[in-house]
């Protein structure tokens, strides 16, 4: 279970406090007994805002609507977040001019999104004896894409496979 990081009526420690009403209102330097009786009179909870004050501050409010839209403020700050993804874009060594401009493409659309760009070589048979095709294709890739994009992970050979990861520029 998670630790309930905020101090709520009996369970602030301190003798005295600072207390702010629900309308923002000071109330001054009140005991502890006195402002859980203020608080109790407005219905609502008294909520330690600052715990390393001296004395801490205390805030009247409804603690169970506070806490919603404190979720609802991270669950904002999250949605507007930058995600990246990592896409992928897989060729021959053998692949015809328009299908490779087709790719181009896709990698240049990709990368004007904001996302990473894994662009992969795939070997069959004898193909494999000859990765200097498959490095110059990806030679050709990151020059149609110099002007958007960086080469992160340069083009190595694994397996049957050669990658290369771009991503855009700032």
């Amino acid at each position: 279970m998670a630790k309930q990081e905020t101090n709520i009526n009996r369970a602030i420690r301190a003798r005295e406090v600072r207390v702010i009403d629900d309308e923002g209102e000071q109330l001054g330097i009140l005991s502890l007994q006195d402002a859980l009786a203020a608080a109790v009179e407005r219905g609502l909870d008294l909520v330690e805002v600052s715990p390393t004050a001296k004395p801490p501050v205390c805030r009247i409010m409804d603690y169970g609507k506070f806490k919603y839209q404190q979720q609802k403020r991270a669950a904002e700050a999250k949605k507007k977040a930058a995600r990246v993804e990592l896409k992928e874009v897989k060729l021959r060594p053998k692949t015809e001019v328009h299908d490779f401009e087709v790719k181009v493409k896709n990698v240049r659309r990709f990368l004007e999104e904001g996302n990473k760009v894994k662009v992969t070589i795939m070997f069959r048979g004898r193909e494999v004896t000859h990765p200097e095709f498959g490095r110059d294709l990806l030679k050709r890739v990151s020059e149609k894409v110099a002007d958007i994009g960086l080469i992160e992970f340069f083009p190595s050979m694994q397996g049957r496979f050669m990658h290369m990861v771009l991503s855009p520029k700032k």
